[in-house]
């Protein structure tokens, strides 16, 4: 008889995965700047997308092996999906414009994600774990690339990656009309309570409102930099 653990929200495994959450990036980049060589922030980077690539293939092969085998189910949709392949071009290609999306989509989207999951399955099942290794590892990949090459966001920023995910948001739109599957959340709001469950329970409204949150998220994880900007310009220059 197999045991299905429940999700517990901010249940002991719960509160342990959002503290490596914060603290790997932390002591990785940590690492990074004691040993000082590029050697070690290569194998660090290696590594993050060996486990965000074998997490996501062993998912495949797991929800496969349970008898999910419609292709409808398994397209790589989701906004964690894309923010994978982005952090990783990022942190391979060290390039600026990627490290964009990939801060406003990690940081926003899939903060929320690890925060309030979407998720049935509790620590140990393979499910809990697969999620949790997608999802943080593209937070992990952010904050390591901040910590150690000093990446930022700049005002056009917003913009960038606002167009960008009105790309995701057309592509996945069409793809959930066309399988009926609720890819991105754009059919309806998640089973699990998030701030997606404030928003109104008329779709068309729904999904304008979802595009007012996500720019909401936007000015907001560029705030702290708009005020060291601010803070920086005001500080009196010492003759």
């Amino acid at each position: 008889m197999n045991l299905v653990h429940s999700f517990q929200p901010f249940g002991l495994p719960h509160l342990a995965v959002i503290f490596l959450t914060i603290v790997l990036p932390f002591a990785l980049a940590a690492i990074v700047r004691r040993t000082k060589s590029p050697r070690v922030e290569r194998t660090i980077v290696v590594l993050l997308s060996a486990i965000l690539i074998l997490n996501y293939v062993a998912y495949l092969i797991f929800v496969r092996s349970h008898g999910i085998v419609s292709w409808q189910q398994m397209l790589p949709l989701q906004l964690c999906d894309w923010g994978m392949v982005v952090v990783m071009v990022a942190m391979w290609t060290g390039n600026q414009r990627w490290f964009e999306v990939a801060y406003f989509w990690g940081i926003g989207g899939t903060r929320e994600a690890v925060r309030t999951p979407n998720l049935r399955f509790g620590f140990p099942d393979w499910r809990f774990i697969s999620f949790f290794t997608s999802h943080s590892g593209i937070i992990i990949g952010v904050v390591f690339l901040m910590m150690t090459r000093r990446y930022r966001p700049y005002p056009m920023s917003i913009v960038r990656v606002f167009l960008w995910s009105e790309f995701y948001f057309v592509v996945t739109l069409i793809a959930d009309e066309l399988t009926g599957f609720n890819y991105g959340f754009l059919l309806h709001k998640p089973e699990a309570f998030s701030i997606l469950s404030f928003l109104s329970d008329s779709r068309p409204l729904y999904l304008l409102e979802m595009h007012g949150v996500a720019l909401l998220f936007f000015l907001g994880l560029y705030a702290p930099f708009a005020i060291a900007d601010l803070i920086q310009r005001n500080r009196p220059t010492i003759q």
